[in-house]
């Protein structure tokens, strides 16, 4: 997995996710990336420094493992929390998210789908939300 930094034409920060650089550019090319703030996909990426991957030696010897391993893991883990105990709910998400906000549904945590324009107003009218981080790829695909 590759991260970017990536900016809207707005300025909103954000990160990217993609299984191989080359899978950047041809979603931008194809229009599929949207900023999860605003909903524009006149999207950029930032300038950004490598990151070096290496093994790091902790105070007693042993070896750290890589801080790409270790976001990955953790990544997964919230993925997997969220898809065990959050009701999903499909593609009505932005509804009831917004019926859970103004209290004219049963509060409880979910997960869904919603269009950028759909996050876009859930955003603006102070309805907390989140992207759910993406699948890990399985080992074979990584190597």
């Amino acid at each position: 997995m590759i991260k970017y930094a990536l900016v809207c034409e707005h300025e909103h920060g954000f990160e990217g996710w993609f299984g191989a650089s080359a899978d950047y550019d041809d979603q931008h090319s194809r229009g599929l990336l949207s900023c999860p703030v605003c909903g524009s996909a006149a999207v950029r990426k930032q300038i950004m420094a490598p990151a070096v991957a290496g093994t790091k030696t902790r105070g007693d010897g042993a070896t750290a493992p890589p801080q790409r391993a270790v976001m990955m893991e953790a990544m997964g883990k919230l993925r997997r929390h969220v898809e065990d105990n959050f009701d999903y709910v499909g593609d009505s998400f932005a509804r009831e998210a917004r019926a859970i906000h103004e209290g004219r549904s049963q509060d409880r945590a979910i997960y869904g789908e919603a269009t950028p324009s759909e996050v876009k107003a859930l955003v603006d009218d102070g309805v907390p939300v989140a992207p759910l981080p993406p699948e890990a790829p399985k080992k074979s695909e990584v190597n």
